[in-house]
């Protein structure tokens, strides 16, 4: 077939879908092969139609055209026949047995046999692998996600899983231009054609004399609805979309002509036969570019039409207003706020924050009590709290009066404030919004207003007309606007079900309000009671928030279905279409996931008790937290406008405030003034003009503590790398002191007694006869997990305590050596394992649920709780040598192995996916890059290879440069820098840092002066300023990231007895591990089976200062540092 036959089967399908003949849709889709719909197939498979399922499958795959085909008829037979026997229709069992699954015996015997041995169980869950098989809606649901990925691998699946984008009707549209370009054909074109046929070609009969001809479409986007419309029949012409009217129509152009089947109608196109149309109702007509050729064709424009498409249409055009053009990466995981700087508590559920809009230290909570809180969080202190009341009961409606009468109760369901500051709305559960006036630390009542049916969902302050209003949405499926003195001005009627939330937003002088209703249309109005201009179907279909980005250049929307699926998505505004959806939602959700954006690159949403971040121009999650624990299992969250400071909810009624360091700065400023002192005049709305780039800059916050030796600092161009792709430090604010340091001599700070760095050794850690091999911290930051060569993990676990209130893991305090209630020891297997040629490996899940490591023999899934093995796999030979967790799918690792292969292997279906080769001695080392989509593989070949995440084939592989006579022994490590671009190198012979994208090297250092024995192990600080290494001489080493050159050396006698140093046995760090949310905490294994971690002492708080670019020769002599050889790329040393 055709590429063109093709499309047209996708208009035909388009087609019968919005006319909704859904059978004859997927009768089509399954005689023409073409797509698959996984959401019909996940139907049929829920409602356990397994003979549609199968014959649906038919249309794209046999049982045996490869193994994925034979997996998914093998898991859907199987399911049936479980359930069979779930009834106890052991008749049934047996007719599967025998007609559906003995396909399958030719190619497993043993399998076959098993599943017959379930006959005779009374219980199928008697047999050991079915033990856990729960009820048949859960069961089914399981099958499904795996059926989905299997799907999804398959090869003839391939561009069939995707359907085309395509505009709405675009079918209904191709005809009407076709009897357009006919009726301009027509020798006697009749003003007002009477099309009753598509069997034909059209013709105008002749009449009295010519007329100028009418388009066959008008469209009408812009005009008032009528009441009702002809449906389509025979003998009606099809309504195209809005497409024309669209062209001009500024940023709801694009949703107009996407708009969905329901609304196409609505919103475009009424024919002339079908409803007559005055030329002031043309309103959107699109002016032609040229004049029209045929004789006696006019353009139908009106002074009416052309005052709209100003209205409509922003200054420039829409094709030149859409993004902000792509900006090089200048931004760091420092820039967003993670580190918890204050923990408050409200007394009833937070439900609805929001930060002053020029004083980022004013927080506005809202509780399910009805109290609204005014916090000064400098301070920790309420300033305001107005506890829920009624103030005029008088001017509320009976129905209001009536439901406070039966039940008092009532919540805020939304606060916010004004974009000048000046006052704050409140939305409630039960009617109510009222407005306060704020100033002098305090809120005084404006108006009270009775405003909805039912519950206020959402409130929000635009400023349609350039005055300032309120806006409000209900359980009474209205929209409505109201001015300062309570009076109402618009009232938005449209939706079918009750309105979720608002999102008021303009184009340059087009006011207009996004809203989104719990059966998942979205709609957009204009300030002018004409109707709304879209109607288009959210991610998921059930509750949904979008929001801009601070510079109003990018929509996003957030939201969860009823099935607990949630979506993040970016619409592409100009044509009403999603542009990326972001992954990384690992579970069901129970509730609405909430979300927020902030400093135009960065957004957040909580679930799964945790805050999850990402890159605005990235699909997968950038990073995570846990906001030290107790946040609530969806947490509400809001930044500051700022985006220094976020808020997020806990469990226990309260809130934490996280911040990065120009936040931690701002509330330290305010900790000791008075308020008042802090407080500037009141500015006048329409002066707040202020981008989020201007706020930043203009924040000089009081910094008493001078940090002399930041991590974070501009880095040097080097190789040719754009200096700004690297992660940048805000600008200091204290000049004279940054001149003071210039002018001293720079020297390498060195640690060479204990009491110079703080301290502590982990308790029940020393065993000689098993070293520390392996060393994880947990991602919360509040444990350290090592492997020891026996192949024996232990946990050790900080206190929470007043002593250390975060329970983050600190040198400060010593933690306990944690076990559960039993007892269990976490033990690899190694029978027949020989200990001293073992390679162990561990990987840790990202949410420190389950830990996977080996020593020689099979790969355990250990519970992080229990302790418990949840299964093995992978058994020798050959052996697992390295670990790693795939960064989107936890049931996918990478499994590096002795014989240099690496296995990408499904846990939950127990199946290598892939073998990649490509090494010639065993894998070492294995690091994922979500912004690049790829695996790095290392190994003891001292060869780095480079895997496509997508397809699993090798995309390139480069040799290490091993200096001058040094051998390529011993093993090589890889670790990516937190912009998952540049990548560390760790080998005995040096440190190395590549560009990932390129696998070009940058950087090069080798041992030597005070530091040249061969190093042991290395990492990067979580925040990738700095690197750690350790050196087999038991010297350690930070290093800066960016240039390689030492700053800092950590002699044996800083963290080593004087027993351990007049030893007989060398004593020496093997690995060395970095905290993952506090820069300048690293720990390390030792060989003589302790662990210790390390900070810098109090008063410094960093690991010396980062050299300058051209230290050559200080104080009369080189340093480590500053040596340099004369390789392509300038080593530093």
């Amino acid at each position: 077939m055709s590429s063109l036959s093709r499309e047209l089967v996708f208009l035909i399908l388009q087609f019968l879908e919005e006319e909704k003949f859904k059978e004859s849709v997927h009768k089509l889709e399954k005689e023409s092969g073409f797509y698959f719909n996984m959401k019909y197939f996940e139907e049929k498979v829920q409602a356990g139609e397994w003979d549609e399922v199968e014959k649906y499958l038919a249309g794209f795959t046999k049982v045996d055209d490869n193994r994925y085909s034979m997996k998914i008829f093998f898991e859907i037979r199987k399911q049936k026949y479980l359930e069979a026997l779930d009834r106890q229709d052991k008749a049934k069992g047996v007719e599967i047995l025998v007609t559906d699954l003995k396909v399958f015996s030719t190619f497993n015997e043993d399998l076959y046999k098993e599943i017959t041995q379930l006959l005779t169980l009374s219980n199928f869950r008697e047999n050991e692998q079915l033990s856990k098989y729960g009820d048949t809606k859960t069961a089914r649901s399981i099958m499904l996600i795996e059926l989905k990925k299997l799907i999804e691998a398959n090869p003839l699946f391939r561009d069939k899983l995707a359907f085309p984008s395509l505009k709405s009707s675009r079918l209904r549209t191709l005809i009407n231009q076709s009897l357009n370009w006919q009726h301009q054909l027509c020798k006697n074109p009749r003003p007002n054609p009477d099309i009753k046929t598509l069997f034909t070609d059209h013709s105008c009969t002749p009449t009295n004399g010519p007329l100028a001809p009418t388009p066959v479409n008008l469209p009408v986007a812009a005009m008032t609805k009528p009441a009702s419309y002809t449906s389509l029949g025979v003998h009606n012409p099809f309504p195209s979309a809005a497409a024309a009217a669209a062209a001009n129509a500024g940023p709801l152009a694009g949703w107009m002509a996407n708009a969905s089947a329901s609304s196409s109608v609505q919103a475009s196109v009424v024919t002339a036969s079908s409803m007559p149309v005055s030329q002031n109702q043309v309103s959107g007509l699109k002016h032609p570019r040229t004049p029209p050729a045929t004789p006696g064709m006019v353009d139908y424009q009106s002074p009416d039409h052309e005052q709209l498409l100003k209205r409509l249409r922003p200054a420039p055009s829409v094709e030149e207003v859409s993004y902000s053009a792509p900006r090089q990466q200048a931004w760091s995981l420092d820039d967003l706020p993670r580190t918890v700087a204050v923990t408050l508590h409200q007394g009833s559920a937070v439900i609805s924050m929001d930060f002053h809009p020029s004083h980022q230290t004013l927080l506005l909570v809202g509780s399910s009590n009805g109290e609204i809180t005014l916090w000064d969080l400098g301070m920790r202190d309420r300033l305001v709290s107005k506890p829920f009341k009624i103030w005029d009961m008088q001017s509320c409606s009976l129905p209001l009066q009536a439901s406070i009468v039966k039940d008092a109760s009532i919540s805020v369901s939304r606060v916010a404030w004004s974009p000048d500051g000046n006052f704050v709305g409140v939305a409630f559960t039960k009617h109510l919004i009222q407005l306060y006036g704020y100033g002098s630390n305090d809120l005084r009542q404006h108006f009270q207003i009775d405003a909805h049916t039912g519950g206020v969902n959402d409130l929000a302050f635009a400023h349609p007309n350039k005055q300032l209003c309120v806006v409000t949405c209900g359980d009474d499926k209205q929209i409505k606007v109201w001015d300062l003195t309570g009076q109402k001005l618009y009232n938005f009627e449209g939706h079918d079900a009750p309105v979720y939330s608002i999102c008021p937003h303009h184009k340059e002088n087009i006011q207009f309000i996004f809203s989104t209703a719990v059966d998942g249309k979205i709609k957009a109005w204009l300030y002018d009671n004409m109707g709304s201009r879209v109607d288009y179907d959210a991610p998921g279909r059930w509750c949904t928030t979008m929001l801009y980005s601070a510079d109003g250049s990018r929509l996003f929307s957030c939201g969860t279905s009823k099935e607990g699926d949630s979506f993040l998505v970016e619409w592409n505004e100009s044509e009403g279409t999603i542009k990326r959806t972001y992954a990384g939602f690992r579970k069901k959700s129970t509730g609405v996931v909430q979300f927020d954006t902030t400093q135009n690159h960065f957004l957040a949403v909580g679930e799964d008790d945790q805050i999850k971040f990402w890159d605005m121009d990235s699909s997968n999650v950038l990073t995570s937290t846990e906001a030290e624990g107790g946040l609530a299992s969806l947490p509400r969250l809001r930044f500051s406008k700022e985006g220094n400071l976020l808020a997020v909810t806990t469990a226990d009624n309260g809130f934490k405030i996280l911040a990065n360091a120009a936040g931690l700065r701002s509330l330290r400023a305010t900790e000791n003034p008075p308020f008042e002192a802090l407080r500037m005049p009141p500015i006048e709305s329409s002066a707040i003009k202020i981008s989020a780039s201007t706020a930043v800059s203009s924040v000089s916050p009081v910094n008493c503590k001078v940090e002399r030796s930041s991590p974070v600092r501009p880095s040097p161009i080097i190789n040719g790398v754009d200096p700004s792709s690297r992660n940048m430090e805000k600008p200091r604010t204290m000049d004279d002191v940054n001149v003071i340091e210039k002018t001293k001599p720079w020297q390498l700070a060195e640690i060479a007694k204990s009491g110079q760095c703080r301290l502590v050794a982990l308790p029940e850690s020393t065993d000689s006869s098993s070293k520390v091999v392996r060393l994880l911290y947990t991602n919360s930051g509040v444990g350290i997990l090592a492997l020891g060569s026996s192949g024996i993990q232990k946990l050790w676990k900080w206190p929470r305590n007043d002593q250390n209130p975060s329970g983050k893991a600190t040198a400060s305090i010593v933690p306990q050596h944690w076990l559960p209630n039993s007892g269990l020891i976490m033990t690899n297997d190694t029978s027949g394992v020989n200990l001293e040629e073992a390679v162990p490996c561990i990987a840790l899940s990202k949410n420190d649920s389950y830990v996977m490591s080996a020593t020689g023999g099979k790969v355990s899934l250990f519970n992080m709780m229990t302790f418990k093995v949840m299964t093995t796999f992978m058994p020798p030979p050959p052996t697992s040598t390295f670990l790693a967790f795939h960064p989107q799918d936890n049931n996918i690792i990478a499994i590096g192995m002795e014989d240099s292969t690496i296995h990408i292997y499904n846990v939950r279906v127990d199946e290598v996916k892939s073998k990649l080769k490509g090494h010639h001695k065993r894998i070492t080392g294995l690091a994922f890059s979500s912004n690049l989509n790829i695996l790095v593989s290392s190994g003891a070949d001292a060869q780095l290879s480079v895997w496509s995440i997508d397809t699993w084939e090798k995309r390139k592989s480069v040799a290490i440069q091993i200096p001058v006579g040094k051998a390529p022994n011993g093993d090589t490590r890889v670790h990516f820098h937190s912009d998952q671009i540049r990548m560390l190198v760790v080998h005995e012979t040096q440190l190395a840092i590549y560009d990932a994208s390129k696998m070009e090297r940058i950087r090069q250092w080798v041992p030597q002066d005070v530091l040249s024995a061969p190093i042991s192990c290395a990492t990067y600080s979580c925040n990738s300023q700095l690197v750690y290494a350790t050196f087999c001489d038991s010297n350690i080493g930070v290093f800066d990231a960016d240039t390689l050159r030492l700053r800092c050396r950590i002699a044996p006698a800083a963290y080593l007895s004087q027993a351990v140093l007049n030893g007989s046995q060398a004593v020496y760090p093997l690995v060395v591990a970095a905290h993952p949310l506090e820069s300048n905490q690293f720990a390390v294994g030792l060989t003589d089976g302790t662990v210790k971690v390390l900070e810098p002492s109090e008063p410094e708080g960093k690991w010396g200062v980062s050299p300058p670019g051209d230290n050559g020769m200080l104080n009369g002599r080189t340093t480590s540092s500053s040596t340099s050889n004369h390789t392509p790329d300038q080593l530093q040393r």
